[in-house]
């Protein structure tokens, strides 16, 4: 639950002050509850100093919102699920993105990673993907940088599927991107455990309706290993149709697409 303070209004300097001052002498788990919508770049950037959660109201002025990362194009009808979700970005909280009869799908944080290292460790898992890093602190670094810059500038990518049951972590599903194409990228990884029981083609075909009902996308691909059957019956099932064969960074694959 966030508390959503909009402050539409011109602050001199005095007031800018008082403000600060104000914050300051909150305590921070207070301010932790906010989500400060602003036009004033000087309160915004007061608000990040204090690790506050903040959106520029963008009113058409140029004015200069360098390091303010999220914003609204105004304050009439705003979306309380996209404010909740901004608040969420600065707490470190991941996205709910969808779920199915027996898995739900999250973003992933970095208290995903020692479960992905059991996944991963199956040598049939990594035949046709690469591996993680070696150094799990170097994937956790990885897995942090991913949430600021793909989460943050996209609002999509790889995202971490859990037993609904148990909430335990089971594999990696998502959509992405590349700089070879304009189109996004379905990727999957279910742990072997969990394999030949259709939980792939379930999340994956939930992803793909969440592409097109949430994220407005009209076709998705997917790349896969000539060898990789197990990828190419999945990908029949959701709709794929093969188009090419393809060259990636040396790799050879084969390019299917579906139309949402």
């Amino acid at each position: 639950m966030i508390t959503k303070i909009i402050l539409e209004e011109e602050l001199n300097t005095e007031e800018l002050q008082k403000l600060e001052i104000l914050f300051k002498e909150t305590q921070q788990d207070i301010l932790n509850d906010f989500l400060i919508l602003t036009d004033s770049p000087e309160l915004a950037r007061i608000c990040r100093k204090l690790d506050m959660a903040v959106a520029a109201v963008l009113s058409g002025e140029d004015k200069d919102f360098t390091g303010i990362s999220y914003a609204v194009a105004g304050t009439d009808d705003l979306d309380k699920g996209y404010l909740e979700r901004i608040w969420q970005r600065y707490r470190g909280i991941p996205w709910d993105i969808c779920e199915t009869a027996r898995c739900f799908v999250r973003e992933t944080t970095p208290e995903d990673v020692e479960s992905f290292y059991r996944i991963y460790s199956d040598k049939s898992i990594t035949a046709y993907m690469e591996n993680l890093f070696e150094d799990r602190d170097e994937e956790k670094r990885y897995i942090r940088d991913y949430i600021e810059k793909v989460y943050g500038f996209y609002g999509f990518g790889m995202w971490t599927v859990c037993l609904k049951e148990t909430g335990e972590v089971i594999g990696r599903a998502g959509l992405s991107m590349r700089e070879e194409f304009e189109e996004p990228e379905l990727g999957y990884v279910i742990g072997e455990k969990w394999q030949r029981r259709g939980i792939a083609e379930e999340v994956c075909r939930e992803i793909l309706a969440y592409g097109r009902d949430e994220l407005g996308f009209e076709q998705v691909r997917a790349l896969m290993h000539p060898e990789n059957k197990a990828s190419k019956r999945l990908c029949g099932k959701l709709g794929f149709c093969y188009k090419a064969e393809i060259t990636l960074d040396g790799e050879l694959y084969d390019l299917y697409t579906v139309e949402l």
